[in-house]
């Protein structure tokens, strides 16, 4: 079946859907960390959109069906010499999901969020019509185009997208710099983010890590033909990627395994299954060591609630599970920071900075200020509570939501989120996601943005 026919069988299959009856997808993975409640409505089932369907080494495009995870779209460029622009860190994410729900990676300071190198894209929106959309000032469905990222599947859901490459060559070589504090680590930031480069050499990625209020690093990537007579590095195996940062002042790797460097440990959320513990290493498959094996063992403690019976039975504290990304301005990162290590502490954090590719372009659902730089904070793990409260109280969660609102920022909303709905709106564009939903969604098929992210429908 080819894709218009795929097209033609989904849109009937959808306008078959009772009205009133809740649509869902039918997904075999998902990277969301909220809760949603139970439905035994039958999703819909859009596994056939899974593949890339062409690549144009010429113009540097690729035309990606909206289920392709970005492990099989960036199998697909590299042997033409070529990457999506921005390739979130864990393979399973879909390019569909990154675009309706929004990414990041280490070439965000140089082209933004893989939103923003979209062409053109087709959406089954909420009154069951394929539409093709793009940011051309004569298309009379911009406003759908611009309002798609942030709107987690509750305008529609993408089938097909037109994407911009970059050519890449072999190897990345990193250097880890150190820094003793946030405000360094930030000037540095703004500064490599202004000229793309550190001490006379280009830097084609860049991210941070922060181990402790006094130890700051940021990994700057190069991409090279020449390997120096260094042998790339494997991250793959006994070797974990986010311990070299601390040891290693230079490292190789080959451009695929740069670009998968964070999915074999999730990033350093493997440790909590004993992963890097090298007895259990040598014996756990290392085809098992994957973003998307972990998510699988977490949905299952969370089907049974084993953890939370031994952690009763062992009398230990109850835990609130703090898993977000914010993004705050580069100025307001030292504080943000140093509220965190005092309230939160929860070590290492992910750094990412962001600047918007297009200073005319206005994304309204997640609105950013385009000539300010951003940068991502990304922190994933449980925090223990005092015996009076309640993990589902989101008490940690929401002294950081209050934070980065002061902050002037923002938080992804693939986690929990707590938000009274005038505070929500207001961040999240209300008003113009208002329209949006009337003109596409008339009938309200789909979920509420605020249903869908906050009450966890």
């Amino acid at each position: 079946m080819d894709y218009d026919a795929r097209v033609a069988h989904l849109r009937a299959v959808y306008a078959a859907l009772p009205l009133g009856a809740p649509v869902r997808l039918a997904k075999r993975t998902s990277n969301l960390f909220r809760q949603r409640a139970v439905s035994t409505a039958p999703g819909l089932d859009v596994s056939s959109f899974d593949g890339v369907l062409a690549v144009d080494p010429v113009a540097h495009t690729a035309e990606v069906q909206g289920m392709t995870t970005y492990e099989h779209l960036v199998a697909a460029t590299l042997p033409y010499g070529l990457m999506p622009l921005c390739v979130p860190q864990l393979k399973t994410i879909t390019l569909g999901g990154a675009v309706t729900g929004l990414g990041i990676e280490s070439t965000s300071f140089r082209w933004g969020l893989p939103h923003e190198s979209v062409i053109e894209m087709d959406i089954l929106t909420g009154d069951g019509e394929v539409l093709t959309v793009s940011g051309r000032a004569d298309d009379p469905h911009r406003d759908l185009y611009y309002g798609f990222p942030n709107s987690y599947g509750t305008l529609g859901y993408a089938l097909r997208l037109k994407i911009e490459l970059e050519p890449v060559q072999p190897y990345v070589r990193l250097r880890h710099v150190r820094l003793a504090t946030a405000q360094a680590m930030a000037d540095a930031m703004a500064e490599i983010t202004r000229t793309q480069e550190w001490e006379g050499r280009p830097v084609h990625f860049l991210d941070g890590t922060v181990f402790a209020p006094d130890e700051h690093y940021l990994s700057l990537g190069e991409m090279t033909h020449d390997r120096q007579g260094m042998t790339p590095s494997d991250y793959t195996g006994m070797d974990v990627y986010y311990r070299s940062i601390q040891t290693k002042r230079e490292d190789l790797l080959t451009i695929h395994d740069y670009i998968w460097r964070w999915d074999t440990d999730w990033f350093w959320c493997s440790r909590a299954f004993g992963t890097q513990r090298p007895l259990v290493r040598r014996l756990w498959p290392k085809t098992k060591l994957r973003s998307d094996v972990y998510w699988k063992l977490i949905a299952w403690d969370r089907r049974t609630h084993l953890s939370t019976r031994i952690a009763r039975l062992l009398r230990r504290p109850a835990r609130e599970e703090v898993v977000q990304d914010i993004e705050v301005p580069i100025d307001r990162l030292p504080e943000f920071l140093d509220f965190f290590h005092r309230e939160v502490g929860i070590e290492p954090i992910w750094i990412c900075p962001l600047l918007q590719r297009d200073p005319e372009a206005t994304w309204p659902l997640y609105e950013f200020d385009p000539s300010v730089t951003y940068v991502n904070v990304g922190f994933w793990s449980t925090v223990p509570l005092p015996e009076t409260v309640d993990p589902a109280e989101g008490r940690v969660n929401r002294l950081i939501e209050a934070k980065v609102t002061e902050l002037e920022g923002r938080k992804s909303l693939y986690s929990s989120a707590y938000y009274e709905p005038a505070i929500f709106w207001n961040i999240y564009g209300g008003t113009a996601y208002t329209e949006l939903k009337r003109a596409y969604d008339p009938q309200s098929r789909l979920l509420d943005l605020y249903d869908k992210v906050v009450r966890r429908c």
